[in-house]
Formats: structure tokens, C-alpha cells, sequence
């Protein structure tokens, strides 16, 4: 079983000054447990080499069991620090893809249109695609038989309260739970920082950081028929 792992390669928290990327939890947690199932996987970015960590998802309180496992685990650092190049990637090549969230992808992934390619591909061969926190904003150009991917689906991502949360309303270029609704997916969601993953066929979403490891279960559980 191949997986493909898509990261951001963006590092600007808009126009604040401030350093944003990928969110730790949201990939260290699905890379182990599909390392520890037995998949192979594959982790690829807009730019290829070193995605940018959320540098606030590197921090004692965004520690997990599973971060910690990361930076006890040079192997695991190597593969982050040379993912291979998005462009190259194809998803006849692999079963299924997961994006890991954090802020980076709503301004590159999500507007990238070698990304919507590559989800329309994997989806439209019938097979698993995988989202979690904000990634599920990259869905936004992404079509399945000329309507939005998510129309009529079960959807989740990181909700308004939860940006609010963080006070970046006004700083991301879109809200991924408005942008879902837009979009006719049925978005659901349970408290804040709770996890909620949800299957909907082949479309597997997670609410937030805390969602990373069920919504990785749930997409082994799906590949698994």
C-alpha cells in the first residue's frame, strides 16, 4: 500500500509579519501510524526539500507523544527535510493521498492547480483522498463531475469558532468551515479542539490537530474496504 503525503511549502502568516506552514501534529501523527501499519509513503510539497513547521505547532503546548516521537526520529526529519516536488507526483503511482493541515496550505495548495489536478486524478480513479484542519480548504477549485468535490458531502475542517480562537478571522484569505458551506458540503463539527473525523465514500475529513491520527485510521480503514 503506497501513500502520498502532501505538505505546504508557504511560510508567510499573510501580510502579519509573522511565520506560518504546516502544523507538526497534523503530520507527524498520520505519517506514524501509517508507518506502523506497514504503508509506504511518499511526502511531497509545492517546492520540494523542507516544508515550513507553524513554528506555534513546535512549541511545549503543541506537544504530543507522537511530535516528540519526530524529533527523537532522524529517519522520519530526512524524509520532511527532502520531500520530493508536487509536479512530479502522480496518483496512478500511489492508492491514496493525505494533506496535513496548518495555515500554509489555504494560501498555496488551495490555489494550486497541480494540487486540484492531482485530488481530482486520485478521487476520479476511484480512489481514497484524506483532509485535516485547514487542509480541507484546498478542496475550494476541486471538482468531481463538474460540481465541487464536497457538494451534498459529510464534511469537517477547522471551524470559524476554532480561527477565532486563534484570532486569525481576519488574516487567513478564506474560513474553511464558510468555504465548505459555500461550496454545498455539510459541514459538521463537534467543540472546540475536540476530535471529529468523518467518512463520507471516498472523502475523509478531520475537524483539527486533534483529528490528525483518527482521520489517518479512518483512511487505512476506507483503503482497507
Amino acid at each position: 500500500m503506497k501513500i502520498l503525503m502532501v505538505m505546504t511549502s508557504h511560510d508567510q502568516l499573510g501580510n502579519t509579519g509573522r511565520k506560518t506552514g504546516f502544523w507538526l501534529e497534523e503530520f507527524a501523527a498520520p505519517y506514524f501510524t501509517f508507518l506502523d501499519a506497514g504503508v509506504d509513503v511518499t511526502v511531497c510539497s509545492p517546492k520540494g526539500g523542507q516544508p515550513p513547521i507553524d513554528p506555534k505547532s513546535d512549541t511545549p503546548e503543541g506537544k504530543t507523544e507522537l511530535t516528540e516521537r519526530f524529533k527523537s526520529d532522524p529517519a522520519a526529519q530526512r524524509v520532511l527535510a527532502n520531500t520530493a516536488k508536487l509536479g512530479d507526483m502522480k496518483a496512478d503511482d500511489y492508492d491514496t493521498v493525505f494533506y496535513p493541515g496548518g495555515h500554509g496550505p489555504l494560501w498555496d495548495l488551495a490555489e494550486d492547480p497541480q494540487s486540484v489536478a492531482l485530488i481530482e486524478r486520485f478521487y476520479d480513479s476511484g480512489k481514497p483522498v484524506a483532509f485535516v484542519c485547514h487542509s480541507p480548504g484546498v478542496l475550494r477549485h476541486v471538482k468531481a463531475n463538474g460540481e465541487p468535490l464536497v457538494k451534498g458531502k459529510r464534511v469537517s475542517g477547522f471551524t470559524n469558532s476554532e480561527e477565532e480562537a486563534v484570532q486569525l478571522t481576519h488574516v487567513v484569505p478564506f474560513l474553511v468551515e464558510d468555504e465548505l458551506k459555500r461550496l454545498g458540503g455539510r459541514f459538521e463539527k463537534v467543540d472546540d479542539w475536540q476530535p471529529l473525523s468523518i467518512i463520507d465514500g471516498r472523502l475523509i475529513t478531520g475537524q483539527n490537530p486533534a483529528s490528525s491520527k483518527s482521520v489517518a485510521q479512518d483512511l487505512l480503514k476506507v483503503l482497507r474496504g
